[in-house]
């Protein structure tokens, strides 16, 4: 894959490492954004069905991507509106708990917690090894072997947010189904830019925010429902959720069935006439790449840092085991972490601090320019 920065309107003079955080729009995504925003200025360009059709479009997109029915798809507002849909759905016994990972997400551990509270349940946090190189995969056998019949969900990333840990989900998500756990993942931090499929690792529920690494809009994201979820409770009693909702002419009839499948956990006012063009775009420009592709590239950029960590006899994971696309970089205690992202942050260098690690977040957008910039300041520091 080559670089395809001409397709965004990054500034020439950043160095835009900072994917996690954000992401910039693609001229695609923006252009269709801005249509969006003219249409409403007549708004007799708007049919009775653009409340519906765009939304079918982007779930059948956001399927293909994860290898999921486009009838269990939702279209969401946030991962934390996404996640509460799925937990407050999952049931649990007497004396089951739940279990987490260390360091996860808030969203995702506040919503697990308020789970737990409600059904007076303990919640289980696994913790990382204290070493670097092998983490993950001790990691991941922690997390296996915490699993039991009295384990009634997991949430978790898909990768972790801060460091870019890639958690064995295949292997978590078998055992999750050995004894009927349900297996809930967020995926803001991969989806897009990593290979996901939720049928080869049995997960329940994937929640997914848009506006990281599937190039989408913010306040906006997308879920996949499993059938378990089928006959759930949502958020949200929507006309716009209900079975025939598209009919116009009975909408005071006040039908109390939901639509089939994932239906029911769309957000109220789905039909978003500017975000769903923009999102539209943005999946359409990812499945063309392709995630695999997308995570190649980012492996083959960052090559020179790595090669630079091993020179300065810097700790970190082994390459199969880390995410390209983002890349958790752990600070030695001998190094100013705040003075360090001063100093990038001075030489128009953006990346994040989570914790004790950097987060270097590369995508398509980024060349050996950018990487060359970074390790000139990390070099100074390392």
């Amino acid at each position: 894959m080559e670089n395809q920065k001409q397709l965004f309107n990054l500034p020439e003079n950043i160095h835009y490492l900072n994917g996690a955080y954000m992401s910039p729009n693609l001229k695609t995504v923006e252009a269709a954004g801005i249509l969006g925003i003219q249409r409403k200025t007549n708004p007799t360009s708007i049919s009775e069905e653009d409340f519906f059709k765009p939304a079918e479009k982007v779930k059948s997109l956001f399927a293909e991507l994860v290898n999921a029915p486009a009838q269990q798809i939702a279209l969401i507002p946030s991962a934390s509106y996404g996640l509460m849909n799925a937990i407050q759905n999952v049931p649990i016994k007497e004396g089951q708990h739940a279990i987490t990972v260390n360091e996860e997400f808030p969203s995702d551990h506040l919503t697990l917690r308020h789970f737990c509270e409600k059904y007076q349940a303990e919640l289980k946090v696994v913790s990382p090894p204290d070493f670097v190189e092998g983490r993950t995969e001790s990691w991941t056998n922690q997390i296996i072997e915490s699993i039991t019949e009295d384990t009634a969900l997991v949430v978790m990333s898909s990768i972790h947010w801060m460091e870019g840990l890639k958690f064995d989900l295949k292997a978590i998500g078998e055992k999750c189904r050995e004894t009927n756990t349900y297996f809930i993942v967020d995926g803001t931090q991969s989806v897009g830019a990593l290979p996901m499929d939720v049928e080869a690792f049995h997960i329940d529920a994937l929640i997914c925010a848009a506006y990281k690494w599937l190039l989408g809009p913010y306040s906006s994201g997308l879920a996949y429902y499993s059938e378990k979820f089928n006959e759930g409770i949502p958020l949200e009693y929507s006309w716009m959720t209900r079975k025939d909702s598209d009919d116009f002419s009975k909408l005071t009839e006040y039908p109390e069935d939901f639509g089939p499948n994932a239906m029911r956990y769309n957000v109220g006012e789905f039909s978003n006439f500017i975000a769903l063009p923009m999102m539209q775009k943005a999946l359409e420009q990812l499945l063309e790449w392709r995630p695999e592709s997308i995570q190649n590239y980012c492996f083959e950029l960052l090559n020179p840092l790595r090669d630079l960590l091993d020179q300065k006899g810097i700790e970190k994971e082994v390459d199969n085991r880390m995410s390209a696309h983002l890349y958790g970089l752990f600070v030695p205690d001998t190094i100013d972490l705040p003075q360090l992202m001063n100093s990038l942050k001075s030489n128009n260098i953006f990346v994040s601090a989570r914790g004790s690690k950097i987060r270097i977040s590369p995508n398509v957008y980024n060349d050996a320019e950018d990487v060359e910039a970074l390790m000139g300041v990390l070099q100074k520091h390392l």
